[in-house]
């Protein structure tokens, strides 16, 4: 039978569908066993079937090329094995079947947890492997030296992210050099958080001798060393180096910018410095650099070619710096820009309006200066944080109004002004709105568009007139802060009831009175504000709403003028931390805190509170009751609960009985400050000990006595010490030269007797020396011109018995006084810790222009030197006019001798000097007219000064007052005219041998009436003791500015070295 053409045709193509179908079925078969290896690699295996997505649906009646994670060659061999992220547990046995998938060529073990086990040196039997990722798989300890053996390797991935394990891979023996060797085929290394310690000439050679087709370089966190060696620029394929997190402390080389196929290089927090080469930043490749945290770097940028690729630009908290340039603008690819915490000056280019691509931007903490430019055509950003420059001007509309897809604005601590445009408020996608710390004024108006508002901060500005009731409409905020405005009128919080989610709200330090009206459901509806601040609020009661705050953990009701006692409900906020009643009326006993009160910072000082003092919740770290009435003895057993405080102030009330040693329980006691009591008896000796870690002890006007202990540690901590107006004796111990860290050293108004304290002059640290009206004699030139102080601005050695002369060489060594300007203006205080807004401010008493100052805050711009009242004698050395930040100069009541020196006039800061009651001669320098141009207040009186008073500037400003007591004296102020510019000898007047009879019996009077008062005080003391107690006291009654002259021409009798100051 003859079959047609064309059906031979159609039976050859069926045939040839059969045949390939055939071959098909057979290549998509896996092979016995190959199968069998799979199921005795997942028998073997210890994972999580709840949580695996792979191993779990292996099932043997299936073909095992159709497994999930599992890939076969045409021949029905695995070639591909992807078990990431399978939740596999426990070790990898070495006998595992999965080292007998000898064809394997791609392998991911990455994100399980293998137990923190070695990983096993079969590995290295897989020598088809190009592909081998074991990141993140639990694996620690020391790589094999057999992975060496994957010669064929493309990518090899070892890295480990520190989240996600505990313990580290490590490259040591063998080292980087051996591991890597065979690997000439490698292009891709990540070997991220694997421990290497290498050097920089070890890694670099290792890499450029071994992988010289190396692309990709990942090995952050790997403890690498640097420098960088010249040798890694034989790698010229390289397209991503990544190095952050390592110990490279070097400088970048200029050879990176010959890596032209350079795309992305990480370098963030390797201790870079020096400068970074510009060139890298005009590789045309370069799509990602990352300089961020390498705090001595620096460098700035570079012009940028019209067709540069990059995209992040990442340079926080380096040294870069000058300004941006106007060709930033080229980068059209550009996304994200950070550059906050660098140096940057200048305005912000204009040009940045072209970057359409950004999404987020953050050059906040800078010197940016100028307006913001608009940013409307990038409308995919998301983020801008300019805050912390000194930008000025308005923001416009107009800058704003397209971003719709804005989430967070930060401007805050800038020098913006104008009104704050509505339209910020209409931003469909806007979260974040920080304006705080600006000049903003006038009212804020807005209407509300969006509640997707949570943080509105428009704090620190000078917005005025009422709160616009729409803030209260804006339904999404959690955080609200308008402090520190002059918001006026009356604010009703119960409006506050609308924000149902807010959780954070200030509306401390306007000209607000704020009020509660309580009604049957008000405080039930309120919502649960965790952190409320209502400081100078004009609050004259506590706000009930707060009995049912249960979550509340931050009270600031400070500045009020609420006269209540304590509410009772206080006790039941069991999770309040911070807890601020400073500045109120508060008043009655403080009953005792339970000890269930987590309260962390308790301040109530400058209050009326009155009584015994509670028991202090344990858990307190801050602890301030000081200007209040308590009258009682502090608790014996007050230490038990200062086991975890740093600040304890029981400062200012009327307390009494000895210091208890217990407050030496307290570990952490960082300042101590018991001033102003009635506390008797002696300094515990335990307190000696407590300076290791204590800070600041301050217990000046109390009534303690006795010696003071020379038992300071060796590891003395202190850095204030004030014993003021105590009744101490005995000397200055010794071991206080321990103190290599003090600051602040009073002494004054005690009973000490001692010599002057050379043995302090190694603390270096020293600012201030009061030691005044005690009983200290001798010299008080310790010698030499690098033997004492070079900090020290303030030093009050007045009224004790020093003898000698001023010190000269010892002068230049004062360089806290000889330098003109000091670049910052500082206080001296003590911070209580580190981060906190806590701090101690020293105070310290000082006799300026005649008056006894109580020094609140010590700028350490201010400077006096003050030993008036002693048996000082000789000239004033020259020397002193080096002192040239000196304000304060204090050399009264001394023996001084010889001429005003004219370097005096070089104290051109100098705003008190006082040299009255000397021996001093001669004329009054006209240096002192023309150079002491601040000076306020002058005595020279009682001296035998003579000639004309220079005229002019600020010597044109004082009275007689200032020269009495000068007979040779001429000019203006006084009433004795000068003869041809200069004064008449004192008796120049009289002819030469004539006797003035007038004369002889004015002084025969003088002569008999002294005798007649003073010989009785010499030889009967209770007439004495009458005498020195109340007329000095009649007399400052009758004539009050005679109270600081009396007090220093006691020194005879020395009645006022006990009373307090």
């Amino acid at each position: 039978m003859k079959i047609p053409f064309f059906s031979w045709c159609f039976l050859i193509t069926i045939c040839s569908l059969f045949v390939n179908f055939g071959i098909f079925v057979v290549s998509d078969q896996c092979l016995h066993d190959q199968r069998d290896l799979l199921i005795g690699l997942k028998n073997s295996l210890k994972f999580n079937s709840a949580l695996s997505t792979k191993l779990v649906r292996w099932n043997e009646s299936l073909n095992c090329c159709s497994w999930k994670g599992v890939t076969c060659s045409e021949e029905g061999r695995v070639i591909g094995l992807n078990l990431n992220n399978e939740s596999i547990y426990g070790g990898l046995h070495k006998s595992s079947s999965l080292f007998s998938l000898q064809y394997l060529q791609n392998l991911s073990l990455a994100y399980n947890k293998l137990n923190s086990s070695q990983i096993p040196s079969q590995f290295g039997n897989l020598t088809n492997l190009f592909y081998l990722n074991l990141s993140n798989s639990g694996f620690a300890g020391q790589i094999p030296s057999e992975i060496s053996n994957l010669k064929r390797l493309v990518t090899l991935d070892l890295s480990t992210n520190f989240l996600l394990s505990y313990f580290m891979l490590e490259i040591k023996k063998p080292n980087l050099a051996t591991l890597v060797k065979n690997f000439v085929e490698l292009k891709e290394l990540y070997l991220d958080g694997v421990n290497i310690s290498a050097p920089g000439n070890e890694w670099c050679q290792a890499l450029s001798s071994s992988v010289p087709n190396l692309r990709v370089l990942s090995m952050s966190d790997c403890y690498l060393l640097g420098p960088f060696d010249s040798s890694l620029q034989k790698l010229q394929s390289l397209s991503v180096i990544r190095l952050d997190f390592n110990l490279l402390n070097a400088p970048v080389p200029d050879f990176f910018a010959n890596f032209a196929n350079l795309t992305s290089l990480g370098l963030s927090s390797c201790g870079l410095n020096g400068t970074f080469p510009e060139k890298v930043f005009r590789i045309l490749t370069l799509q990602t650099i990352d300089l961020s945290n390498n705090e001595l770097l620096q460098g700035s940028l570079p012009e940028f070619l019209p067709n540069g690729s990059l995209r992040s630009l990442l340079l926080s908290g380096t040294k870069f710096s000058g300004a941006l340039p106007g060709s930033i603008g080229n980068l059209k690819m550009l996304s994200t820009i950070v550059l906050s915490g660098c140096n940057f000056s200048g305005s912000i280019p204009n040009s940045m309006a072209n970057l359409t691509q950004l999404v987020y931007l953050d050059m906040s903490f800078n010197n940016f200066t100028r307006s913001i430019p608009s940013f409307s055509m990038a409308k995919n950003l998301t983020e801008i944080n300019l805050s912390h420059n000194d930008l000025t001007g308005k923001i416009h509309s107009l800058i704003w109004k397209d971003l719709l897809k804005l989430v967070s604005l930060d401007l805050c601590y800038n020098s913006l002004e104008g009104n704050i445009p509505d339209s910020l408020f209409s931003l469909p996608s806007l979260q974040i709105l920080q304006l705080s710390n600006n000049q903003f004024s006038g009212r804020l108006e807005f209407n509300v568009s969006s509640h997707l508002l949570n943080t509105l901060d428009l704090s620190s500005n000078n917005l005025e007139g009422p709160v616009p009731t729409s803030v209260f409409e804006l339904q999404g905020l959690k955080f609200l802060s308008l402090s520190s405005n002059n918001f006026i009128g009356s604010l009703q919080l119960n409006k506050i009831q609308q924000l149902r989610n807010l959780s954070n709200l200030n509306l401390s330090y306007n000209s607000l009175s704020v009020e509660y009206i309580e009604t049957n459901s008000s405080s039930s509806s309120f919502p649960q504000i965790a952190i409320l601040r209502l400081a100078s609020c004009n609050l004259k009661t506590f706000p009930h709403f707060l009995t049912n705050q249960s979550k509340l953990t931050f009270l600031d009701l400070s500045n009020n003028e609420i006269p209540e006692e304590i509410p009772n409900w206080i006790q039941n906020l069991t999770n309040l931390l911070y807890l601020n009643l400073s500045y109120n009326l508060l008043e009655g006993p403080l009953l005792n805190l339970p000890s269930t009160l987590s309260l962390s910072i308790l301040d109530l000082h400058s209050n009326q509170l009155q009584g015994q003092l509670p028991t202090l919740p344990p858990s307190a770290t801050y602890l301030d009751l000081s200007w209040n009435n308590f009258s009682s003895v502090i608790p014996a057993g007050i230490g038990s609960s200062l086991s975890v405080a740093y600040f304890l102030s029981l400062s200012n009330n009327q307390l009494s009985g000895s210091i208890p040693v217990s407050i030496c329980n307290a570990p952490y006691l960082q300042v101590l400050d018991l001033h102003n009591n009635f506390l008797n008896g002696t300094i515990p000796q335990c307190f000696y000990r407590m300076t290791e870690t204590l800070g600041v002890l301050d217990l000046r006007r109390n009534k303690l006595g006795s010696n003071l202990s020379d038992s300071f540690p060796v590891n003395c901590g202190l850095l204030t010490l004030n014993l003021n107006g105590n009744l101490l004796e005995g000397a200055v111990p010794k071991s206080l030269g321990n103190c290599k860290s003090l600051e602040v050293l009073d002494l004054g108004n005690n009973k000490i007797k001692d010599a002057f304290p050379c043995y302090l002059k190694n603390i270096s640290s020293l600012h201030v020396l009061i030691l005044r009206s005690n009983q200290f004699y001798g010299s008080i030139d310790c010698g030499g011109p690098n033997t004492s102080w070079p900090m020290l601005q303030i030093v009050d050695l007045a009224s004790n018995n020093f003898i000698g002369r001023l010190p000269r060489e010892s002068i230049f060594a004062w360089k806290a006084m000889t330098d003109h300007a000091q670049s910052r203006i500082q206080y001296l205080q003590f911070e209580i810790l580190q981060f906190s807004q806590n701090y101690y401010q020293d105070m310290i008493r000082v006799t300026i222009k005649g008056l006894d100052i109580e020094l609140v805050r010590i700028l350490t711009l201010f400077t006096s030197l003050d030993v008036s009242c002693n048996n000082l004698n000789g000239p004033i050395p020259e020397e002193i006019g080096e002192l040239k930040s000196l304000r304060l100069l204090n050399f009264s009541h001394n023996a001084l001798t010889g001429h005003i020196p004219p370097s005096l006039g070089n104290l051109t800061q100098l705003e008190s000097l006082d040299l009255s009651s000397n021996n001093l001669t001669g004329e009054i320098p006209v240096q002192l007219a023309d150079g002491l141009t601040f000076l306020s207040f002058l005595n020279l009186s009682f001296n035998q000064l003579v000639g004309p008073i220079p005229q002019g500037k600020q010597f044109a400003t004082f009275t007689n007052d200032s020269y009495e007591g000068n007979r040779g004296l001429c000019g203006s102020p006084l009433v004795t005219n000068c003869t041809n510019g200069t004064a008449p000898p004192p008796s120049a007047t009289q002819k030469s041998g004539e006797i003035n009879l007038n004369l002889i019996s004015v002084e025969l009077g003088f002569i008999f009436g002294f005798g007649i008062v003073i010989v009785p005080l010499m030889f009967w003391k209770r007439l004495s003791r009458w005498y020195f107690t109340h007329v000095d006291d009649i007399l400052i009654g009758i004539f009050p500015q005679l109270n600081l002259g009396i007090k220093y021409r006691r020194r005879a009798a020395r009645i006022n070295q006990g009373r307090r100051h």
